[in-house]
């Protein structure tokens, strides 16, 4: 009898299919990949045990994101039944209608694992975006319908694909011919669709936004970018730029600067000209190029608290403001932006990681020290005693999430043109819970997530040490 897949061993084959499918598809991601390789194992001679402070190198070497664009709250539900199978469940909710300037009517969620042992075997996450065509802002009545009838009438994913999904979900893993025909068919599901897109039709929809063409103007749905995991992204955009690949304009997220790497830093290069087949009115096909896919590329830093991720909010707007009041010819440049950024953050943040937690702006896992030397001196029950009397370390939670803002500005750096967008009318609600009942999963809070990590460690750490619960460093908040 052929041995079970687990779902993190059905997660790390299908990450690693689709890496293989997208390199395929796009050889300028294989470029992306080997670049990345090539600046981490620098990084790693460079830096040492430093380097894997936020992650061992196989992980970070293995750790990839993708994204995925659906039109209707059906066909998001069965992408939660496919992802539910890895062991993938929807955590967080992203408003990229509010976060973008251009016109990009989605919301999103990413599925990912949620278990630090999950998460250490193999992090793969999907970030996936939901057209929402109810919103008047983007789509009047007669678009919205005739788009709802389209995307109504389409199949992403196949009853088999479906029915094996369920299956693995609820037996915890396939066995050996199953897990192989699950794995075919979910990476195909996710492949380029060769049939021939309706010229006009998507030429409407891309009218009002590329990436609602994207999405409701083609049959299926396809991976639209894969995104490794580099431990300097900098060197990185230089190295890529150095061989001639068109990157986006700067760096997205917080700004490269010498304080503790937090939350996510991404970049990408641009779309590419990708020859698809289009159906014109008269029925005859042509061939025609299309700008749609693009290779991202990610840096993960510490997970921030909510206070933590309230002051990255305000301090993005700090940065807004300051560049408002410069004088200057036209928007900012990166390279301005990019100076007032680490101005402000050296102003406003911590610069080791040991005030990011006392200030409660940072999520840390603590440890009790096995071979701390003894000194007869019962343990201290205050958590900053423990630190400094070295009972006690703390180990950075890594960001296993999303930055709506930096995501939007993904999404803008690869369009064309910003679309249509009517502000004088109110756009429609969504939010996580609404989200959630789309789908039939809950959506859950990434900050219950971290919070919930950091408490499990405070209550080995007190069970260990026989003293009770130690609560947060002094001067930051309990979880």
């Amino acid at each position: 009898m052929n041995p079970p897949y687990a779902p993190w061993q059905l997660r790390a084959a299908f990450a690693a299919r689709l890496s293989d499918m997208y390199g395929r598809e796009v050889p300028a991601y294989t470029t992306l990949v080997d670049v990345t390789r090539a600046v981490n194992e620098d990084v790693l001679r460079e830096r040492g045990a430093a380097a894997e402070r936020l992650g061992s190198i196989g992980r970070v070497t293995a750790e990839r994101h993708g994204a995925i664009r659906v039109g209707t709250p059906a066909e998001l539900g069965q992408v939660a039944r496919v992802f539910g199978a890895l062991g993938m469940r929807p955590v967080g909710f992203y408003d990229l209608r509010e976060a973008a300037a251009s016109a990009v009517p989605v919301v999103s969620t990413a599925f990912r694992p949620v278990d630090a042992d999950e998460l250490a075997r193999n992090p793969f996450r999907v970030f996936t975006s939901l057209l929402t065509p109810a919103d008047p802002r983007f789509f009047d009545d007669g678009l919205r319908k005739r788009l709802e009838g389209f995307l109504a009438a389409r199949e992403l994913f196949p009853p088999e694909l479906l029915a094996l999904a369920d299956r693995a979900e609820a037996e915890g893993g396939l066995v050996g011919a199953d897990a192989e025909r699950f794995l075919q068919l979910a990476v195909a599901a996710f492949e380029l669709s060769r049939e021939p897109i309706d010229k006009a039709w998507y030429e409407e929809l891309e009218r009002v936004s590329a990436v609602a063409a994207d999405i409701g103007g083609v049959r299926g749905t396809h991976i639209n970018h894969l995104t490794p995991r580099v431990l300097d992204i900098d060197e990185l955009y230089r190295r890529m730029t150095a061989r001639g690949v068109r990157m986006i304009d700067t760096v997205q997220g917080p700004p490269a600067w010498d304080g503790p790497d937090v939350l996510l830093r991404q970049t990408s290069f641009r779309a590419l000209d990708e020859p698809r087949a289009l159906r014109l009115a008269d029925g005859s096909v042509t061939s025609g190029m299309l700008r749609v896919r693009f290779g991202e590329v990610e840096a993960r830093g510490i997970a921030l608290t909510r206070a933590g991720r309230a002051l990255y909010d305000e301090l993005l707007t700090r940065v807004d403001d300051r560049l408002a009041r410069g004088e200057r010819h036209g928007p900012a440049t990166p390279a301005e932006r990019a100076e007032a950024a680490r101005a402000v953050w050296s102003a406003a943040l911590p610069r080791t990681e040991r005030e990011l937690a006392a200030r409660g702006l940072g999520h840390f896992t603590y440890h009790v020290v096995a071979d701390r030397p003894r000194d007869g001196a019962p343990p201290p029950p205050a958590l900053d005693d423990l630190l400094d009397a070295g009972w006690v370390r703390a180990e950075p939670l890594v960001y296993e999430d999303f930055l709506p803002r930096s995501a939007a500005g993904i999404f803008q750096s690869n369009l064309e043109a910003a679309g249509v967008r009517d502000d004088t009318v109110a756009g429609a609600a969504y939010d996580s819970a609404w989200l959630s009942g789309a789908m039939g999963r809950e959506v859950l809070d990434p900050f219950d997530l971290y919070e919930a990590r950091q408490r499990a460690s405070l209550a080995v750490v007190a069970r260990q040490l026989r003293i009770p619960g130690p609560g947060a460093p002094a001067g930051g908040c309990a979880p």
